[in-house]
């Protein structure tokens, strides 16, 4: 096994917390009618357009066709969309500076939608802390699209086989391998460290 030289990390629930879920219920009166929404208009799927490049007025005016009644919810995810993300995960930011005082080079690779992410790099300086960040919005393809760790990797001269890519999804972990990328299932700090550390990456 390559030795690695260069750390990848997913943003959304591994540096930063996010779930639509936390906006609604301050819209919504009761937990059931957030998952009836989110499950009546395929919330998730129709975010993910979003992170494809789909502008949001676009994907706002399509939904409302289809679901009037939550018009007011479409545009209240993209006026509040700050209510979605939770207080930065401190120990893989730490983690990410450690990384870069030990010499390995720290890249981010997010679906993201590319309206939104200018807003979260106003709010959380901690991201530009990165060598590069590949923000799916604005590539127009996203994770787990073999595309895009090539993209990636072509982008800031990657090896993949030197590389380790760290994200909560299971299926964007699997594309990373699949790519040739070593990867970690982000579920705590700790596992990470422990998981890194199994691959030869010591901080």
């Amino acid at each position: 096994m390559a030795s690695i030289d260069t750390v990848v990390f997913d943003i959304g629930n591994v540096l930063i917390p996010w779930d639509p879920r936390w906006l609604f219920r301050k819209i919504l009166a009761t937990e059931a009618e957030v998952e009836q929404f989110l499950s009546e208009v395929d919330f998730f799927h129709w975010n993910e357009q979003h992170d494809l490049g789909q502008l949001f007025a676009d994907g706002i005016a399509d939904h409302s066709q289809r679901f009037p009644h939550y018009q007011y919810l479409f545009q209240a995810y993209f006026d509040r969309w700050e209510e979605s993300m939770g207080v930065p995960i401190e120990g893989t930011i730490h983690l990410a500076r450690e990384l870069r005082a030990a010499g390995y080079r720290t890249l981010a690779l997010t679906n993201f939608s590319a309206e939104t992410f200018p807003r979260a790099t106003q709010r959380y300086a901690f991201l530009l802390e990165f060598e590069g960040v590949l923000v799916s919005g604005y590539e127009k393809v996203m994770k787990p699209d073999p595309a895009i760790y090539r993209l990636l990797c072509e982008r800031y001269q990657v090896t993949p086989q030197r590389a380790v890519f760290i994200d909560d999804s299971l299926k964007n972990v699997q594309g990373a391998r699949q790519f040739g990328m070593q990867s970690v299932h982000f579920q705590s700090v700790d596992q990470l460290v422990t998981d890194l550390g199994q691959l030869g990456v010591q901080v």
